[in-house]
C-alpha cells in the first residue's frame, strides 16, 4: 500500500509539473508574438513619420506615382472630358465712320456678356481718316456670331483670322497634380496635429508650406486657362475711309453756285481794276498835271514851227 500511494504521488507531481511548463511556454509564445508585433508597430509607424519629415523618402515617391497614375488615367479620359480651347481672332477692317463703330461695337460686347480690354485712337484731323483697335473678350459659344456681326457692319474686311488652342490635356493634367497634392496637404496636417516634438513640427511645417505653394501655383494656372477658354479674345484693328467732297468738286457740281460765284469775281476785277486807275490817277495827278502841260508846250511849238515852214 505504501508504495502505491507513493507512486501514485509521483506521477501526479510529474503531470502537474509537465502541465505548468506547457502553460509557462504557450504564454512566453504569445507574449512574444505580440512583442513582435507592437515592435513592427512601432517600425512602420517610425518610417513613416520619417518618410513625412524629410519630404522625399518614400512617401513621396509613391505619392509621385500615384499622381502619374491618375494623369495617365484621366489623360485616356480626355476624349470624354469637355475639351478646353483657347480661341483668338485678329479682324482689320475699314468703315465709314469710326466713332458709330466703336459704338456698336462696344454695344455688341456688352449685350454678349464680354468687356472691353483695351482700346486705342488716333488721327482725326480734317485731312488724314482716324484709325485705331480695339481688344475684346467675348463668351467662347458667341465668339463666331461676333466675329461675324463685325465684318458684316464693316465696310471691307482687310483681314481675318481665328486661331485655337487645346489646353485640354495641360488641364487635366493639373487637376491630377492637384488632387495629389490636396492628398499629401491633409496627410502633412495630419502628421503636425500627432507631432510631439519642436524639430518635427518645424519640418512638417516647412514641407507644408512647400506643397501649399505649388496648390496655389496649380490654382492660378488652372483658373487662367478656364478664363482664357471661356472667354474668346478678339482685337479689332479699325481704319476709317471717309470720302469727301472738297468745295470745288461741290462747286462743279452746282451750276448755279458756280455762276453766282464767277459773276462775283467778274464785279470784283472790274471794282479792283477801277479802284487801281482811281488810286494811280489821284495820286500822281500833280506828274500828270505837270506832263500834260509841257506835252501842250510842245505840241503848239511844233504846230507853230509848221505853220512857219508853209508860209
Amino acid at each position: 500500500m505504501v508504495n502505491i500511494r507513493y507512486l501514485f504521488r509521483v506521477i501526479m507531481i510529474i503531470g502537474i509539473s509537465i502541465l505548468i511548463t506547457a502553460c509557462s511556454n504557450e504564454a512566453g509564445d504569445s507574449e512574444s508574438s505580440s512583442d513582435q508585433a507592437n515592435v513592427n508597430t512601432e517600425e512602420k509607424s517610425s518610417q513613416e513619420n520619417s518618410s513625412v519629415s524629410s519630404g522625399t523618402g518614400d512617401g513621396a515617391v509613391s505619392d509621385d506615382s500615384g499622381s502619374q497614375e491618375d494623369a495617365s488615367s484621366q489623360n485616356g479620359k480626355v476624349s470624354d472630358v469637355n475639351r478646353k480651347i483657347i480661341y483668338t481672332a485678329n479682324l482689320r477692317i475699314e468703315v465709314k465712320n469710326y466713332k458709330k463703330a466703336v459704338n456698336d461695337i462696344q454695344n455688341q460686347v456688352a449685350d454678349r456678356g464680354g468687356y472691353i480690354v483695351e482700346s486705342n485712337m488716333h488721327g482725326g484731323s480734317e485731312d488724314s481718316s482716324t484709325n485705331g483697335q480695339l481688344t475684346a473678350r467675348i463668351p467662347q459659344e458667341q465668339f463666331r456670331e461676333f466675329v461675324q456681326l463685325v465684318e458684316d457692319g464693316s465696310s471691307e474686311v482687310l483681314e481675318s483670322s481665328i486661331s485655337g488652342q487645346d489646353v485640354t490635356e495641360e488641364y487635366v493634367d493639373l487637376e491630377s497634380r492637384l488632387k495629389s497634392k490636396r492628398v499629401v496637404e491633409k496627410r502633412l496636417l495630419s502628421f503636425m496635429e500627432q507631432a510631439k516634438k519642436t524639430k518635427d513640427l518645424l519640418t512638417i511645417s516647412d514641407d507644408l508650406a512647400k506643397v501649399q505653394g505649388e496648390i496655389e501655383e496649380i490654382t492660378g494656372r488652372m483658373n487662367y486657362l478656364e478664363n482664357k477658354a471661356d472667354l474668346a479674345t478678339v482685337t479689332i484693328h479699325i481704319q476709317e475711309k471717309n470720302v469727301t467732297i472738297s468745295s470745288i468738286n461741290k462747286e462743279d457740281l452746282n451750276t448755279w453756285e458756280k455762276t453766282k460765284q464767277q459773276f462775283m469775281e467778274s464785279i470784283n476785277i472790274l471794282i479792283s481794276a477801277f479802284s487801281s486807275l482811281f488810286v494811280f490817277f489821284i495820286g500822281n495827278l500833280p506828274v500828270l498835271i505837270i506832263l500834260g502841260a509841257v506835252g501842250l508846250a510842245i505840241f503848239f511849238i511844233i504846230k507853230r514851227r509848221k505853220r512857219s515852214n508853209r508860209e
